[in-house]
């Protein structure tokens, strides 16, 4: 599998809501960088962080490609993402942000190493 097709799975595996192929694309030592600036480290921590959003049967999104490149074994994709999802009072809300992806290559599978997000003013 190329550096452009884990990509795509990694995302289909998230929009599916498919928490045993998500982890299948994760580095042990992956760091998630929240929005709200939360670091989640480790794939067992950032695992257990999916399962509980993955639950949720309220959000959405779209993702937009900006950006790929990949040099070696270490690939990154940057993607315009608007959310949408419903608060605990069940009001819609909306957002935009950035999302980049870090993947290392670790014996010929590409593996999210850095998930970052960052919102968009």
């Amino acid at each position: 599998m190329d550096f452009a097709q884990a990509v795509d799975r990694h995302l289909a595996a998230v929009t599916e809501r498919d928490l045993e192929t998500y982890l299948a694309s994760v580095h042990e030592d992956v760091t998630l960088v929240m929005l709200n600036g939360r670091v989640v480290r480790g794939r067992r921590e950032v695992g257990a962080f999916h399962e509980n959003w993955f639950v949720d049967p309220d959000w959405s999104w779209q993702l937009s490609k900006q950006h790929s490149s990949e040099s070696g074994d270490t690939g990154i994709a940057l993607f315009t993402v608007d959310y949408h999802d419903v608060d605990h009072s069940g009001k819609p809300y909306s957002m935009r942000y950035l999302l980049g992806l870090t993947f290392a290559r670790t014996d010929g599978t590409w593996l999210l190493l850095h998930d970052q997000n960052t919102p968009v003013s």
